[in-house]
């Protein structure tokens, strides 16, 4: 049975009824549909941690980072609702009435996700649940992990003369990743695939025979913007045994164009990790 885990207990999704009408008498409360960023909370906006620190209850997802969460208020209840690759999880739709429940109850809710929520996040499915309950909502975007796990790779997604212009794709799809191939391939852009590494063998064969050129520099960026960031580069033809070969695991990014290749000039998170050590000696 899928179940909500909260720091107290257990919630059972299946105890969340949309039928029940509001409170009689009661006030609906709000909810925030809140972009966490890609992992660091320094990058955490300050309307995203307002909506955190005065919220009734937090909802989060598998993406928010532990570092992120160490800023939930003590007294503040969390209810986690992630999803996992061949993990037993809450359905899309448990989430959504569990948001329409809590607004109902009158609850101030923030609504947790990684990234953006607008980007590959659904936060605009649960924003059309929320509407058609009459629930209040409002949007607080957040860096997206392709702009800002690129950034701590030293990867930019534009460059003149390299790239002009930038593609985020989906690597994952309830039934078939029904893509334009050639179209991206041909795109001469900076793609970025999000949850692709389990196809990467699949991206790699799909873009080669749109295409490609099988030497085109590619990285994996793994836990972006997190302490145990990791990139690793290569070439688009041995994309899945870079994948194989360093045991990347999700999250991670797969970024593929030429801009790949300015990676190790404009590397600076090493560097200011550098400075750090060298300031606390």
């Amino acid at each position: 049975m899928p179940t909500i885990r909260v720091r107290t207990g257990v919630y059972p999704a299946e105890s969340v009824q949309i039928g029940a009408s509001p409170l009689t008498g009661g006030r609906v409360g709000k909810v925030d549909l809140v972009g966490a960023g890609p992992g660091d909370p320094m990058l955490l906006t300050l309307k995203a941690l307002e909506s955190i620190e005065q919220a009734d209850v937090i909802v989060y997802d598998r993406l928010v980072s532990k570092e992120i969460r160490a800023r939930f208020p003590a007294g503040t209840q969390a209810l986690y609702v992630g999803k996992a690759k061949g993990e037993h999880s809450v359905s899309q739709e448990a989430i959504n009435e569990l948001l329409v429940k809590l607004a109902w109850q009158g609850k101030k809710v923030c609504r947790l996700k990684g990234g953006d929520a607008f980007v590959f996040g659904r936060g605009s499915e649960e924003m059309l649940a929320l509407k058609a309950a009459d629930v209040h909502v409002e949007v607080v975007p957040g860096i997206t992990a392709a702009a800002g796990c690129t950034s701590y790779a030293g990867i930019p997604l534009t460059h003149r003369g390299y790239s002009q212009g930038c593609t985020f794709v989906t690597g994952h799809a309830e039934q078939s990743l029904d893509l334009n191939w050639q179209a991206l391939a041909q795109l001469d852009h900076t793609l970025v695939f999000y949850m692709g590494v389990s196809k990467s063998a699949m991206i790699r064969e799909k873009l080669l025979a749109g295409g490609a050129n099988p030497n085109t520099p590619v990285a994996l960026v793994e836990k972006g913007c997190c302490p145990e960031q990791r990139t690793v580069t290569g070439l688009l033809q041995h994309l899945p045994e870079l994948v194989a070969s360093h045991q990347v695991v999700s999250p991670a990014l797969i970024v593929v164009g030429e801009v790949v290749a300015l990676s190790e000039q404009l590397q600076w998170v090493s560097q200011v990790a550098e400075q750090q050590l060298q300031l606390s000696a």
